[in-house]
């Protein structure tokens, strides 16, 4: 899911972009076209059992793997924007995000 604002991360409503793929362990691709100069932030999870729903278990701990742009980590939290966020210049952007528990 991507996000260019910060008040709308990382929720499901404020996302302006969604790609999918398949899982595969030598890692996946997902590519989004036409994005305008800014900055923007990733949240990427691995949904196993294709509920479309990233499941949590009792305090909200992950039950799936996740990942943000940047490789960046909360701390029993969701992460800032400020913290995911990176910046799209020109034609080709590439990132990559290791996806944890």
């Amino acid at each position: 899911m991507l996000y260019d604002l910060a008040k709308s991360f990382p929720t499901r409503i404020g996302q302006i972009a969604k790609g999918e793929g398949l899982a595969q362990i030598s890692g996946s691709t997902i590519v989004l076209k036409r994005l305008a100069p800014g900055f923007y932030a990733v949240v990427v999870f691995h949904d196993e059992n294709y509920n479309d729903e990233f499941d949590q278990g009792i305090f909200g701990i992950p039950l799936e793997n996740y990942g943000f742009s940047n490789n960046a980590r909360g701390f029993f939290s969701a992460l800032d924007f400020a913290d995911s966020k990176f910046r799209v210049r020109g034609k080709t952007t590439v990132i990559s995000i290791e996806l944890g528990r």
